[in-house]
């Protein structure tokens, strides 16, 4: 098996999903620190946006490589994607708040505090076990993809969605074109 650190200038999925952890999280306390309400919506929108590309493309690419390599991968995805449910509502909820009141912020808490959950379980647990499993070209390989994967996913919550590769794959592109026209005419800011 390759060393994945031996993969040239290309990052590896996991070092691409960390870095998205630590920009949520710096996303996170900019919004905790921010007196203006306008402020606090903008960069909330673009939070909730990088969420959802960030999830999109684990559910498609990463989850099937933890179930299909990772001994116990199948009830570690069902973990992550109950993360996700709880992740989504949360944001489902932040989307309709006004940014003005007390309520916005206790929900910036709580995002906050699943996200940070959620990074550490994946960094701490899961990409170390992705790294022991799967070859350094294919790690790299899944990094290209999820990142084709970030541009076409959808940017606002959709607690109805299914979690599966297949609906990803299919109309998930849909949704994000839908969703990224709603944005621009809106004028909703989304990264």
């Amino acid at each position: 098996m390759a060393d994945y650190r031996d993969t040239g200038s290309s990052q590896d999925v996991a070092d691409i999903l960390t870095t998205d952890h630590q920009e949520m999280m710096e996303l996170v306390g900019q919004i905790e620190r921010e007196s203006d309400p306008g402020q606090r919506r903008d960069l909330a929108d673009t939070l909730i946006a990088e969420v959802m590309r960030h999830a999109v493309a684990e559910e498609m690419f990463v989850y099937p490589a933890i179930e299909k390599h990772v001994p116990n991968g199948a009830s570690e995805v069902e973990h992550d994607k109950q993360e996700h449910d709880e992740i989504v509502a949360v944001m489902k909820q932040l989307e309709n708040t006004n940014a003005a009141v007390p309520l916005f912020m206790e929900r910036i808490g709580r995002l906050g505090a699943l996200l940070r959950h959620h990074a550490n379980d994946e960094e701490s647990e899961q990409f170390p076990k992705l790294r022991t499993h799967i070859s350094g070209d294919e790690l790299v390989n899944m990094g290209e993809k999820v990142q084709k994967a970030k541009k076409l996913a959808p940017t606002r919550p959709h607690p109805s969605a299914p979690h599966s590769e297949l609906f990803h794959k299919s109309i998930g592109p849909g949704v994000g074109m839908v969703d990224r026209l709603r944005d621009k005419l809106t004028g909703r800011q989304t990264g």
